[in-house]
């Protein structure tokens, strides 16, 4: 490893009060361990109300190693990713959440496969300690994603890994608002290999991520990379087409050589009434993604900062927040 070699570590925190003082001290230990730097650790905080905003701060002005930007409001969990890798100045930047389920005893073996040649290192997470239905949707999930997606996107792997400096400079140049950033990272491409990392518990609260979050983010993975629910509406419109083209024939055939009409009053209302219900659906997915255009249309900024704690290093060009946000950045 070169003495120039310097790592950021991006986080999320959202009401994390409880979790932080083990998390600061366990990423602590984890940079004293790795040769380089100096490196450094990118906190977002997301509107949190519990006073992690105070702690975070705290630590930032003992240990010139933190950042912490803070947000004007609530901009959701990608948003504030999004907000920590473009503030990252490492050569690559390991994102994990700040709940302590991506544990900070991983990254050294991301920074190994990074020296190896890796552009992207993720976590493949294994042994899911969360309750046995949502391990059961993560699951599907994955799988109907992978099959769904116009690009391959590895099973059973979340935000969790480390990227490179010229991999986070493609995604600066990937605008979009509704993000899917572990999408968006297998698009860019580059060499990527996956590591198996078991996911831990909490380590205290709750989750932040109710299941409507959650499907939110199934979704924007969904609408951001496959057009096959609109496909789904023309092949649905296909076989409709096909079974009323027999269905009329059968029913000529009947009157003329059998000498009577088909009888189906209940049979009809069913019909009419799952296509009805169709239309709507259909209806509504194209409406998501019109919906999604028109966000993009207005290219409002993906977050608005507050404030920052502690200095930003932009000792390179690439180094430098490529994304300019509105608000207060002294």
């Amino acid at each position: 490893m070169t003495p120039t070699f310097r790592l950021s570590v991006a986080i999320p925190v959202y009401n994390e009060a409880s979790v932080l003082p083990e998390l600061l001290r366990r990423t602590r230990d984890v940079l004293d361990q790795i040769n380089g730097g100096p490196h450094e650790v990118v906190f977002v905080n997301d509107s949190s109300t519990d006073g992690s905003l105070t702690i975070l701060e705290e630590a930032a002005r003992q240990d010139a190693r933190l950042v912490v930007i803070s947000l004007s409001r609530n901009f959701g969990h990608q948003a504030a990713l999004t907000a920590a890798l473009d503030h990252a100045s490492g050569d690559a930047i390991v994102v994990m959440d700040g709940d302590l389920q991506d544990v900070p005893e991983a990254i050294p073996q991301f920074v190994a496969r990074f020296l190896e040649g890796y552009d992207v290192v993720y976590a493949q997470r294994v042994r899911r300690k969360e309750p046995r239905l949502l391990r059961v949707c993560y699951f599907i999930f994955y799988r109907m994603m992978a099959k769904l997606s116009d690009v391959r996107l590895p099973l059973d792997a979340g935000d969790f890994g480390l990227m490179s400096r010229r991999v986070i400079d493609r995604l600066h140049a990937m605008p979009e608002h509704h993000r899917y950033l572990r999408g968006m990272r297998s698009w860019v491409g580059f060499r990527q290999v996956g590591i198996p990392v078991e996911r831990a518990g909490r380590h205290s609260g709750k989750s932040k991520y109710g299941f409507l979050r959650l499907l939110k983010l199934a979704s924007d993975g969904i609408f951001a990379f496959s057009i096959v629910p609109i496909r789904a509406a023309a092949l649905l419109g296909t076989v409709v087409i096909s079974f009323s083209t027999v269905f009329a024939l059968f029913a000529i055939f009947a009157k003329f050589v059998l000498h009577r009409s088909p009888q189906g009053f209940t049979a009809l209302i069913i019909i009419i009434t799952f296509l009805s219900g169709a239309n709507l659906l259909f209806l509504g997915v194209i409406g998501e993604y019109v919906g999604r255009i028109y966000e993009e249309a207005k290219s409002r900024p993906l977050y608005v900062i507050d404030r920052i704690t502690g200095a930003l290093r932009s000792g390179s060009e690439t180094a430098r927040p490529r994304r300019v946000p509105a608000g207060n950045s002294g």
